[in-house]
């Protein structure tokens, strides 16, 4: 890996770099995907259908795009039981977890004869869309529906792409039946974002659209938001260690690799404040590289956006930290809780050598959907805030509003509003 000196300069390229991945930045895919979405909505099963076949190889039918009982049965006859165990543990894990982010309606009385308040509803269906093929991670499934379960919505939807069997990725259906995922349906892509949005014969219209994809889904969730609500636009996965002369440099280096294997554009930084630290982690990424089943993929993610910033002080690399602003940050230092205090901009924060990243992804409990890009500075992990909605509850008395009424009115003409002055004036002028 390159290892560099930290200051304005290697900050500001390497931020307009990281930028580069963005979803934004592929304008020219959108008219396609557009198309598509437009098409989903106009033709609906027949357009998710005519997509399923050109993209995915695979015919499907209003008979067969949903995933049957015996399909998940089937599914389960071919995963290795153990893995099923760590799936469940897993999903203990993280509904354990999100429970503990549950909000509750409240009201406040008052003995003038006002009471406010906030009704909390969970969203009515959700879609929840999962990749397929090679790309196909059960954990995900888990991070994405459990939150939305524990906040009590009433249904929710996976969409997925079959294979060419027309089969879906046994281990997702595992993890759908066990997560409590209500209906199941066999597509993919753009499409099957439309098909969620809009609505068709076969797949009703959600609420809100959750989970990964690639360029086109990210760029369809663009595209229907505020029609339906997403979670967020993803961009590619990136982890940050934030790093002393106390770290271990084959921990580090490992956990580097975590998350560039995942594809090309990933990103994997070390910020540190020892060259010492900073040559021997280089050295051990060249070692696992070599070793490592997707040597290639991160090889080309490191050469592309992995990056070894050595800083002058800790304050310089705490500042470096919170400006990239990393889906995941990892604090392996003398005092890491202490460093913890000093963050503000991170999705998910790892504390000690011991908390590797990869922990987060499967098993701790907290979620793995994380903001990226440079999203951390505004944008949450996936909770269960996500999944519902807050009405505000306003009741006041014929005495609580006759002794506020004048202020009402005089407000609302200051803004030249006479209906709403008008709205509460006539309820004390005395005529009937």
């Amino acid at each position: 890996m390159r290892i560099e000196k930290l200051d304005q300069n290697t900050r500001k390229n390497l931020l307009e770099d990281l930028l580069k991945r963005s979803p934004n930045s592929y304008g020219a895919y959108e008219k396609q995907v557009q198309e598509i979405l437009e098409a989903v909505k106009e033709r609906k099963d027949e357009a998710l259908f005519d997509y399923t076949e050109r993209f995915d190889g695979v015919k499907i039918s209003a008979e067969t795009i949903r995933v049957t009982e015996e399909e998940i049965r089937e599914a389960y006859a071919q995963v290795d039981p153990s893995l099923i165990d760590v799936i469940r543990k897993s999903l203990k894990n993280i509904e354990a977890y999100h429970a503990k982010q549950m909000q509750y309606s409240w009201f406040d009385s008052k003995p003038d004869g006002t009471i406010l308040g906030q009704k909390i509803t969970a969203l009515h269906r959700v879609g929840v869309y999962v990749p397929g093929g090679k790309a196909a991670y059960p954990s995900s499934v888990l991070m994405n529906v459990m939150p939305a379960k524990v906040a009590g919505v009433d249904e929710i939807v996976m969409t997925t792409p079959p294979g060419k069997d027309g089969k879906v990725t046994p281990t997702t259906l595992v993890a759908a039946k066990e997560a409590g995922v209500d209906q199941i349906y066999k597509a993919g892509g753009a499409q099957a974002i439309g098909a969620l949005a809009y609505g068709t014969e076969s797949i009703p219209k959600v609420d809100k659209i959750v989970g990964p994809g690639n360029i086109y889904v990210a760029l369809a969730k663009k595209a229907v938001y505020g029609h339906v609500s997403i979670d967020s636009i993803a961009g590619p996965s990136e982890i940050l260690v934030l790093a002393d002369e106390t770290a271990n440099p084959r921990y580090v280096a490992a956990d580097l690799l975590s998350q560039a294997e995942h594809d090309e554009l990933a990103s994997a930084i070390l910020v540190t404040t020892s060259m010492e630290l900073a040559e021997k982690v280089s050295a051990w990424t060249d070692t696992f590289v070599r070793e490592l089943s997707r040597g290639e993929i991160i090889q080309k993610s490191l050469d592309n956006y992995g990056h070894i910033l050595v800083a002058d002080t800790l304050e310089d690399a705490i500042d470096a930290a919170n400006e990239i602003a990393s889906e995941h940050l990892e604090i392996v230092t003398a005092d890491p809780f202490e460093v913890m205090t000093k963050i503000r901009n991170a999705g998910a924060i790892f504390i000690g050598e011991y908390s590797s990243e990869p922990l987060g992804d499967y098993f701790a409990g907290p979620n793995h959907v994380l903001p990226t890009n440079g999203t951390a500075k505004f944008f949450s992990p996936l909770s269960v805030d996500d999944f519902i909605k807050k009405s505000s509850i306003i009741s006041y008395s014929k005495s609580a509003l006759e002794k506020i009424h004048t202020d009402i009115e005089r407000f609302a003409e200051a803004e030249h509003l006479t209906a709403h002055a008008n709205s509460i004036r006539v309820r004390f002028d005395g005529k009937e």
